[in-house]
């Protein structure tokens, strides 16, 4: 049974979206703690979100894109808010697509469903073969995974793209400007901690694949990536 996170302060729609939802075969999660809609979002693992605009303390513009530096899955924002530049900011954030209220039910299931064909169903699209390879370390950066030898490890996407630029320069010092611009578009309002956060995560998941530290810290000017001639084997 395919999961659907329902995002949605209003308890009445969301019980209804729920109900609707189940009825046609669906397991609908309701979200109850709207400051950890990501972590709910992590321990559900949807197939697919219905998200509002207008929630509590964070709108659904930036769950969306917190969701997004995990996860590829149809997010659908369903909203009482009917200006064009909120479903023009909903789809540049993330969304697959964009719903007003009130809303036919049937309306809802077809793109429900429609979403789901896509992302698993029939028209899926084949996940890319790229891949990036650096001795015996792979990574997949489309379908957001890390292999080394027999061992396989999931990534964000931002983690994704933070080893594809160390990979590509193996043993090159990539430095801090260069990574933060290629991962945010709006660098300049990132912490300077948010890219140690990042490299600490990524540092984490090689860890779990057995290998040592081998993203490098150079200080005063970026990180490299580099592996002992031991792990290389």
């Amino acid at each position: 049974m395919q999961k659907i996170l329902i995002v949605e302060d209003d308890p009445q729609i969301s019980s209804l979206l729920q109900s609707y939802l189940e009825k046609y075969g669906y397991h609908g999660v309701i979200v109850s703690n709207f400051d950890q809609v990501l972590v709910t979002f992590q321990e559900v693992e949807p197939d697919l979100v219905l998200l509002d605009v207008n929630l509590p303390r964070f709108d659904g513009f930036y769950w969306c894109r917190q969701i997004r530096t995990q996860s590829t899955c149809p997010i659908l924002f369903v909203s009482a808010r009917d200006d064009k530049m909120d479903q023009v900011i909903a789809l540049q954030n993330g969304a697959d697509d964009y719903i007003t209220k009130p809303f036919y039910p049937e309306v809802l299931l077809a793109k429900v469903e429609s979403n789901l064909r896509r992302a698993y169903g029939s028209y899926a699209v084949a996940p890319k073969s790229r891949s990036l390879k650096v001795s015996g370390l792979t990574l997949y950066p489309d379908i957001m995974e890390l292999v080394f030898h027999d061992k396989q490890v999931e990534i964000s996407q931002k983690e994704a793209a933070l080893l594809e630029l160390l990979m590509t320069y193996p043993k090159q010092v990539v430095g801090r400007v260069h990574l933060l611009e290629a991962l945010w578009d709006d660098h300049q309002y990132v912490g300077e901690n948010t890219l140690n956060v990042y490299v600490t995560r990524v540092r984490k998941k090689l860890s779990e694949l057995g290998l040592g530290d081998i993203i490098e810290t150079v200080r005063g000017a970026g990180y490299r990536l580099h592996l002992t001639e031991e792990e290389e084997r």
